[in-house]
C-alpha cells in the first residue's frame, strides 16, 4: 500500500509538474543566456582552475568536487542501469536532453547563490534557501525548501545509495536475500558514522584520492567494452534514436516511458534545477558570480553526458537485452561480464563502493548546510552527535528496504525542491542575466570579470559585493 501511494505521487510530479518546470525553465533560461552552456566551454574550464583572492578560501575546483561528490555517484550506474530496463534505449536521449538544458538552470541558480551568500564565522553560506529569504522576505518558504532538502540529502538520496551498494553484491555467492542487505548496510552505516564523528579524515583523504582515478578508469572500461564491440554502435544509436521519438507507444503509457525514465534519472544525477548545488556554490571564493555558474555548468556536463554515458553505452553496446527483472546493479554486471568475463562484477562492486561512500558525505555536506541556515550558526557539539547517528541509522535502514520504494521517496523529496527552487529562480533570473551579461562585456573588454552588486541594480541586501 505504501509502494502504491508513493509510486503515484512520483508518477504525478514527474507526468506534468516537473517535466514542465525542468524544461520549460531550462529553454528559458537556454535562450536568455544566448546558449551560455554551450558558447562559453572555454570560460568554464577557465573558471575552474581560479584559486581564491587570500589563497585560503574555498577555491571554484574545491566547490566543483564537493557538487561532483554529490551528483556521481550510484545514481550514474544503478540509476542509468533502470531508466534503460524500464524506459528503454530512449531513456538515454532524453537524459541527455534535461542535462543540455539543465546546464542553463545549474548556470542561473548556482550564480544566484554566489550573489545571495552569507558571512559566517567559517567562510560564507548560501543557496536557495538565502537567496528566498533575501529576494522574497519569506523565511517560511527557506525553511519548507530546507525541509525538503534535509529529507532529500539526508534520507531520501542516502537510503537510495545504501541500497544501491549492497545489491551490487547480489550476484556473489556468500549474498543471503534475508541477511547481506542488513549486514552491508550496518558495516557501511558504520563507517560513514565513524568519519561523520571526526575519526575518518584518513579515510575521506584515501576516498577523495580514489575517486577521480576511479572516474577515469570507469570511463576507460566502458570505452574499452565500447571498441569491443563496435559493430553493434550503429544499431545503438538507431535504437537509441527510434525509441525516444516512439510516441504512440510513449504516450500510451506515459508514467513508463523512455521520456519518464529519460528525465526522472537524468535529474537525479545532475540535479540541475534542484537547488543542491547552489549550497557547495555559495561557499567558493571568487571574483564574479557567473564564474561558480559556469563551474556547475561542467559538473552538470560531467556527472551526465561524460559518467552516464559511460554506463548507457558499455550496457547497450554489451549484447545483453535489458529487462525488468535485471533493472540495476545486475543489468550493468551482466553486461560487463559478457564483455570482460569475471572481472566485470568485481570492477562494477568496487566503482559502486567508492562512488557510494563519497554520495553519502557529499550529501551529508548539503545536510550539514541546510542545519546552519535553520539554527543561523553551526549548532552545538551534542546535536550534531544525535543527527551523525540519526544519519549513520537512516543509511543501515536503507539498505534493507525495497528498490522501487526507494526510488519514488527519493523522486518526490528532490521534486519537493525542485518545484520550489525553479519558480524562485525563474523570477531571480534577470539578476543572473544581468551578471552574465556584466561578464561578457568585461571579457570582451579584455578585464579579468569583477562584481560589484550596484552593477545590476541589485535592490536587495547582501553580504558581498558592495
Amino acid at each position: 500500500m505504501l509502494d502504491s501511494i508513493v509510486a503515484s505521487i512520483s508518477d504525478a510530479l514527474y507526468s506534468y509538474i516537473l517535466i514542465i518546470l525542468l524544461v520549460a525553465g531550462g529553454l528559458y533560461f537556454t535562450f536568455r543566456t544566448k546558449f551560455a552552456q554551450f558558447r562559453l566551454i572555454g570560460e568554464q574550464l577557465r573558471a575552474v582552475t581560479e584559486k581564491p583572492k587570500d589563497g585560503k578560501g574555498v577555491s571554484s575546483f574545491q566547490a566543483l568536487m564537493v557538487s561532483t561528490a554529490s551528483r556521481v555517484g550510484t545514481g550514474n550506474i544503478v540509476g542509468v542501469s533502470t531508466a534503460l530496463c524500464l524506459g528503454g534505449f530512449g531513456s538515454v536521449f532524453w537524459m541527455w536532453v534535461i542535462a543540455f538544458i539543465g546546464g542553463a538552470s545549474a548556470l542561473v541558480e548556482s550564480t544566484l547563490a554566489q550573489i545571495y551568500k552569507k558571512k559566517t564565522p567559517d567562510g560564507c553560506s548560501g543557496g536557495p534557501a538565502y537567496y528566498i529569504e533575501a529576494a522574497f522576505k519569506s523565511r517560511p518558504l527557506a525553511m519548507v525548501f530546507t525541509f525538503f532538502l534535509i529529507a532529500t540529502f539526508g534520507f531520501g538520496f542516502n537510503m537510495l545509495a545504501s541500497y544501491n551498494l549492497q545489491s551490487t553484491f547480489a550476484g556473489y555467492s556468500f549474498y543471503d536475500e534475508k541477511t547481506s542487505p542488513w549486514i552491508i548496510g550496518f558495516i557501511l552505516a558504520a563507517i560513514v558514522c565513524y568519519c561523520l564523528m571526526g575519526g575518518g579524515k584518513r579515510v575521506i583523504k584515501v576516498t577523495s584520492f580514489m575517486v577521480p582515478i576511479m572516474g577515469v578508469a570507469y570511463i576507460f572500461v566502458a570505452l574499452l567494452i565500447v571498441v569491443l564491440n563496435i559493430k553493434s554502435l550503429p544499431a545503438v544509436f538507431e535504437r537509441i534514436y527510434t525509441e525516444a521519438f516512439d510516441f504512440k507507444a510513449i504516450f500510451g503509457g506515459f508514467s513508463g516511458s523512455c521520456i519518464m525514465y529519460g528525465i526522472k534519472r537524468g535529474l537525479f544525477s545532475n540535479e540541475a534545477g534542484v537547488g543542491s548545488a547552489p549550497n557547495a556554490s555559495a561557499s567558493a571564493d571568487v571574483k564574479h558570480p557567473i564564474k561558480q555558474g559556469l563551474v556547475q555548468v561542467l559538473s552538470v556536463f560531467l556527472d551526465t553526458i561524460l559518467i552516464c554515458s559511460a554506463t548507457a553505452f558499455m550496457c547497450m553496446c554489451s549484447g545483453v537485452e535489458p529487462t525488468q527483472a535485471l533493472s540495476g546493479a545486475p543489468y550493468v554486471q551482466a553486461a560487463l561480464s559478457a564483455t570482460l568475463g569475471q572481472f566485470g562484477p568485481l570492477f562494477i562492486t568496487v566503482s559502486m563502493m567508492l562512488f557510494a561512500f563519497t554520495t553519502l558525505l557529499g550529501n551529508l555536506y548539503y545536510v550539514d548546510q541546510a542545519l546552519i541556515y535553520i539554527f543561523k550558526k553551526q549548532p552545538g557539539k551534542r546535536f550534531m552527535t544525535v543527527y551523525h547517528i540519526v544519519a549513520s541509522l537512516v543509511i543501515f535502514v536503507g539498505a534493507g528496504l525495497s528498490a522501487d520504494l526507494l526510488w519514488n521517496i527519493a523522486d518526490i523529496t528532490m521534486g519537493g525542491m525542485a518545484i520550489i527552487n525553479m519558480p524562485v529562480i525563474i523570477i531571480l533570473s534577470k539578476y543572473a542575466f544581468r551578471a552574465l551579461k556584466d561578464y561578457d562585456k568585461q571579457r570582451k573588454e579584455g578585464k579579468e570579470p569583477e562584481f560589484k552588486a550596484k552593477d545590476i541594480d541589485l535592490p536587495h541586501k547582501v553580504d558581498y559585493w558592495q
